[in-house]
């Protein structure tokens, strides 16, 4: 073996909209990088082969500079519960058609009958995944233990307690997009009455801003940035606004915050975590969402439980969940 090699491992964030595949190595470094659309469509067995024609094609490609010596396995991160010892995905609310679903041994078997390929393959709760990044590549390599949220399609959640990854009996601990932070509330998701998730993932922030200008059809802002029927906004389009100061995307921001604010104060109560890290698409609109959220987590909480308490932006962005399933693959957190 070569004095300076390093092992490399193929890491997979499977989402709602987009697949997004790496390869990377222990070092840290992102040697390739793509991003496929999700081919809801196809249901469960036509992704599980898309996922593993992504893996093989990245393999083929890298294999022979790397060394299959050094190849550490593929990791895939997926929305839902996910049984990770079994290889299970359960009932995962952005996959319609899903129920309960073997993405592991479907991929596996694949691999190996339509590419002869054999690999080990790790499955873990795409959120979970998004946190070991951060625990070893990014934000999270600062503290001991910490809980991430990611804010996306939808909203969930990791624990790392000590260094080491929290899954609960099930595999769903952390996953703060279903608690209920509004039982009477009139947005359902999954089934679930008024959680952090029906009421802040990426459509309810979109239906939020759109509510928020139709009862304030004065405002000039929203007709330059989103047009008079609205088709064009989002929460990029509502970033943009608030930042040059619209009133109407600022308050949806509060709100948003406020939202996340009271659903952290559960967890924090909970289980005594003192540090929130924050990733995902939507977390890119900063402190728009983390200041009324630092201030609700501090009014939802006893005096006695706010020492410490600080909501950090993860790094990683939305690469943080491919860096954790190679982490996974190299065994840098367990």
């Amino acid at each position: 073996m070569v004095k300076d090699a390093v092992r490399w491992a193929i890491g997979i964030d499977l989402g709602g909209t987009a697949v997004k595949i790496a390869v990377i190595d222990e070092k840290g470094d992102v040697l390739d990088h793509e991003r496929h659309e999700t081919r809801l469509d196809e249901g469960p067995d036509g992704i599980a082969g898309h996922l593993a024609s992504l893996s093989h094609s990245l393999f083929s490609r890298f294999c022979g500079k790397l060394g299959l010596d050094l190849f550490a396995g593929i990791g895939v991160g997926a929305p839902g519960a996910v049984h990770a010892a079994k290889g299970i995905v359960c009932y995962p609310p952005n996959l319609p058609g899903w129920d309960r679903y073997a993405l592991r041994d479907s991929m596996l078997q694949i691999l190996e009958e339509e590419y002869r390929l054999r690999s080990p393959l790790i499955l873990e709760n795409d959120a979970n995944i998004a946190a070991c990044g951060e625990a070893v590549f990014g934000a999270g390599q600062h503290y001991d233990s910490f809980m991430m949220i990611t804010l996306g399609t939808g909203v969930g959640g990791g624990i790392i307690i000590d260094r080491k990854l929290y899954r609960g009996t099930r595999g769903t601990a952390g996953e703060i997009g279903f608690v209920t932070v509004d039982y009477r509330g009139e947005r359902v998701h999954a089934g679930v009455r008024g959680t952090v998730e029906s009421l802040i993932g990426k459509k309810s922030i979109v239906a939020m801003g759109i509510d928020a200008y139709r009862k304030h059809p004065e405002s000039v802002r929203s007709e330059s940035f989103h047009g008079s029927d609205f088709q064009n906004l989002s929460p990029r389009t509502l970033e943009r606004a608030a930042h040059q100061g619209d009133p109407v995307a600022l308050e949806v921001w509060n709100n948003v915050g406020t939202i996340l604010g009271v659903g952290l104060a559960g967890a924090a109560a909970l289980l005594d975590i003192r540090t929130f890290l924050v990733g995902g698409g939507i977390a890119g609109a900063g402190e728009l969402i983390f200041a009324p959220a630092r201030k609700q987590l501090s009014a939802s909480l006893l005096p006695s439980m706010r020492d410490g308490i600080d909501i950090v932006a993860a790094t990683l962005g939305n690469r943080a969940g491919v860096y954790g399933a190679a982490a996974r693959c190299f065994s840098l957190i367990m």
